[in-house]
């Protein structure tokens, strides 16, 4: 039983990791704390089931809730947080905001009442695991997370554009004055966070009720792996999303849902007051030799 809940809780703490690294990321670089981020899961979820109920093809469902999230997230990110970059208070009131809009929206599209999304028809069945039956969907949705991290992964460490993503969130100045569209890259960074939100969304649809407030349910889980593993960093939220979700698995054993979120929240804040640092420093340590090297032969 234990051990089951402790899958459970993986696949949770990888799903959150998709959100906790594009609000990381956004951060990191253009300092907006994006209070929508939650509401571009739920777009994602809505979109990806009119899709899904239209077509009867979950792949289609993906890929329009990628696109978009996606297109979204380039079009508010140019129109609207483009004058507020880098003013923390300026930005939670504009992305404030903008959830209660992309909230009020999502209720007039999709209505009040939750729904649910089948898994697709090749995943639906179970398979033995610790002795019990245990959904295939899961095992998929686990597999497609820890593919898009690792996608992410190489993009910031083995690619220009993620060279670039280092440089502005190190030295904004220095970036610039060594050629760096800084632009692009808070531009390119912000719909890639949200398009991946907004996959999550549709990942997550045949494990949890659709609704339009399903965004709010997520954020502040999202918000804790970003603060436990740092803004800007990519090892720390992700490590410390699946803790998040393996806290709340194990927990599931012994309180109802709500009450294991409560706790959840609750002990994360705890671990925040006692050690208020969380995973930066280790990541810190991680990544600035990296970066030192890779800038210097960028330079060469």
């Amino acid at each position: 039983m234990i051990a089951t809940l402790l899958v459970n809780g993986l696949v949770w703490g990888l799903l959150l990791a998709l959100l906790a690294l594009g609000l990381s990321l956004t951060f990191g670089l253009t300092e907006v704390m994006n209070l929508a981020h939650g509401e571009f899961y739920m777009w994602g979820a809505v979109t990806g089931w009119f899709v899904v109920s239209s077509t009867g093809s979950f792949a289609l469902g993906a890929a329009a809730s990628l696109c978009s999230g996606m297109v979204a997230g380039l079009v508010i990110e140019r129109l609207l947080l483009r004058r507020v970059e880098r003013q923390i208070a300026s930005s939670l009131i504009l992305t404030f905001g903008l959830m209660l809009v992309m909230q009020h929206l999502g209720l007039l599209v999709f209505g009040g009442s939750p729904r649910r999304l089948p898994a697709p028809d090749v995943l639906a069945g179970t398979f033995t695991l610790f002795g019990m039956g245990y959904p295939i969907y899961r095992l998929f949705l686990a597999g497609v997370c820890v593919t898009i991290l690792f996608l992410f992964w190489v993009l910031v460490h083995r690619t220009r554009f993620g060279l670039w993503m280092r440089a502005v969130k190190q030295d904004k100045n220095l970036a610039l004055s060594q050629g760096v569209p800084v632009d692009v890259v808070y531009w390119i960074t912000f719909g890639l966070g949200a398009g991946v939100a907004s996959l999550a969304g549709l990942l997550a649809a045949p494990i949890v009720a659709v609704e339009f407030k399903m965004g709010v349910e997520i954020l502040p889980l999202a918000f804790m792996g970003v603060i436990l593993g740092g803004f800007g960093d990519f090892k720390g939220p992700v490590v410390a999303s699946i803790c998040i979700g393996l806290i709340e698995g194990v927990l599931t054993a012994a309180f109802p849902p709500t009450a294991s979120r409560v706790l959840t929240l609750l002990f994360v804040s705890i671990l925040l007051l006692i050690w208020p640092d969380g995973l930066r420093v280790v990541v810190r340590r991680l990544f600035a030799p990296g970066l030192r090297k890779s800038l210097n032969r960028e330079r060469a």
